[in-house]
């Protein structure tokens, strides 16, 4: 009987063992959200995009948690991927957005990260990037050839971000004229800027001015000064590439490396050192979210343009870009300061 009784206490144990392990097999197994932590204020691209995703991924998490969009700004997003990497939880219920060249920061020197972007666990980007210069339609510049004379005022919305980094590199690798006006917390808020006549312009990604301001280039309601990413849009084929005015090769590596990022496109992570399960957990529901036709459906009606990228693409061209020679990153890494 004693030997029976224990055989059945451990047996009760062995149960009350098990049971805890199949509940953490789901990290939403109590009632638990998911939140995606987005790394600007409400209204810009990055904001768009952190929410649309929220809204429709965890109906491809086990438990079907809600998605909870939470706003981080601050430091062009340095605030949001510092937070991911050293404070949120490893568990999978905490991801977030961080602007397209913030993982470029810790390779170039820039002040605010405390993050590798070489041990975040990267989750995947809804597309990737063209970003364009515009200028509003009463400002003195019409076309990329005038900022070889005259000053064009841009919005800046943060150090990790293209609005601040492209105009303030051109500026010493091609000779452009631009003076940037920081403070601001999105693009929308820019956007706002420039019809009150308080800014000139902005350095943005081209489906961030379709998604909120659709009308704004076909109606010539501001004038495309030049593109710049990995290569052309042929969406703007008539828009000039920056790369095609630079004339050394210096000038043309540097540029390369500059927009890089744009390859990086809107960059969703986690935090590092996560349990792999928990990783393929994350990057398994992003990656079914990509294809799934509620969400390509509402992409289409916000004129967000979908190219995604996996977890594993998106970790391989931050690899990629880390691996640049030391002597362009040092001299990019200056002009950006």
């Amino acid at each position: 009987m004693i030997r029976a009784l224990c055989a059945a206490g451990a047996a009760l144990a062995a149960v009350g063992f098990v049971r805890p392990a199949a509940a953490q097999e789901n990290p939403f197994a109590n009632g638990k959200s998911l939140t995606v932590l987005i790394g600007f204020g409400p209204g810009g691209g990055y904001d768009l995009w952190g929410r649309v995703v929220a809204r429709h991924m965890g109906r491809r998490l086990p438990g079907n948690p809600s998605g909870v969009p939470q706003n981080m700004p601050g430091a062009g997003s340095y605030n949001a991927a510092n937070h991911i990497y050293n404070v949120a939880p490893k568990d999978g219920t905490v991801m977030g957005i961080i602007a397209r060249d913030a993982p470029m920061g810790p390779l170039t020197g820039q002040k605010g990260p405390r993050f590798d972007p070489l041990k975040v666990s990267w989750i995947g980007t809804p597309t990737k990037e063209t970003n364009v210069c515009i200028g509003f339609h009463t400002a003195k510049v019409k076309k990329v050839e005038d900022l070889f004379a005259n000053e064009i005022i841009l919005g800046d919305i943060g150090a990790a971000t293209g609005t601040h980094t492209y105009p303030k590199a051109l500026s010493s690798i091609l000779g452009l004229k631009f003076k940037l006006i920081a403070g601001f917390s999105s693009s929308a808020e820019v956007f706002l800027a420039m019809e009150r006549g308080e800014v000139d312009g902005i350095c943005e990604s081209l489906d961030s001015v379709h998604g909120k301001k659709p009308d704004w280039i076909p109606k010539k309601i501001v004038n495309v000064l030049f593109q710049g990413g990995a290569a052309p849009n042929p969406e703007i084929k008539d828009v000039p590439f920056i790369l095609d005015l630079a004339k050394t090769d210096e000038q043309r590596q540097s540029i390369r490396f500059l927009y890089a990022g744009q390859a990086i496109g809107r960059p969703f992570l986690a935090p590092p050192d996560m349990p792999p399960a928990r990783l393929k957990m994350l990057r398994d529901a992003f990656n079914a979210t990509m294809k799934d036709a509620e969400f390509i459906a509402e992409t289409k009606r916000l004129n967000l343009e979908l190219d995604p990228e996996t977890g594993e693409q998106l970790e391989a061209t931050i690899r990629q870009i880390y691996a640049t020679p030391k002597e362009i990153v040092e001299r990019v890494s200056e002009l950006i300061k």
